[in-house]
């Protein structure tokens, strides 16, 4: 679902002054309404997680050389984030020749970053957070409950198998977008798996940062 760029900015302010600038990473909620992300102005966190073939890689703000685009998704077995990402794509070479890194932040475990997508050819950087170390980071991980899990599995969706990991958590999908000083200049999240940012709306706002 599409937004205007002006209710984009309303939202990034509406963050801005719930969360504060120096929101500090949180207990993981049980509900993705209670996520408040980190707020445009906030210092990005530092970060592991894991390429395709499980080696870590470290995302460092303090030693950035370009602004960076974080895109952060559930996971190959989404239906809407595997139509987000096939959306997010088109802005992804004009960001690159901004001198914009994009990198995609994936709830899965590495081994099965490419397989469980629907388009497997895709050329922006996949990385693993299964762990939810950026997610938790960027205070945008929440923990399905009991009932919620189980409803996933009856729906086909093994989160443990996926993930490799027993936490139950999901990253709410959002995008930020960090500068070369490792402060956060836009920032994306809704709680509402449905709503996600499109390509014209993410190169409008990174025109307006480069």
């Amino acid at each position: 679902m599409p937004m205007t760029l002006r209710s984009l900015f309303l939202a990034c302010l509406v963050v801005a002054a719930t969360t504060g600038m120096t929101t500090a990473a949180a207990e993981v909620p049980t509900d993705a309404k209670l996520v408040k992300p980190l707020a445009v102005g906030a210092a990005a966190p530092a970060f592991v997680v894991r390429r395709e073939d499980g080696s870590d890689y470290a995302f460092n703000p303090a030693k950035l050389t370009k602004p960076t685009v974080l895109i952060f998704y559930r996971g190959g077995w989404c239906p809407y984030c595997n139509s987000n990402l096939a959306e997010l794509r088109k802005a992804e070479g004009e960001l690159q020749a901004r001198g914009f890194d994009v990198l995609f932040l994936s709830g899965d475990k590495p081994e099965v970053l490419r397989s469980s997508l629907e388009d497997q050819k895709v050329t922006y950087t996949l990385l693993s957070d299964s762990r939810m170390q950026a997610a938790r980071a960027f205070n945008i991980a929440f923990r399905l409950d009991d009932a919620t899990y189980k409803q996933y599995q009856a729906y086909g969706i093994d989160l443990e198998d996926a993930s490799g990991e027993t936490h139950h958590q999901l990253p709410v999908p959002a995008v930020f977008i960090v500068d070369r000083s490792g402060t956060i200049r836009f920032v994306f999240a809704d709680p509402d798996y449905k709503v996600r940012l499109q390509s014209a709306e993410l190169l409008a706002v990174a025109r307006e940062i480069s």
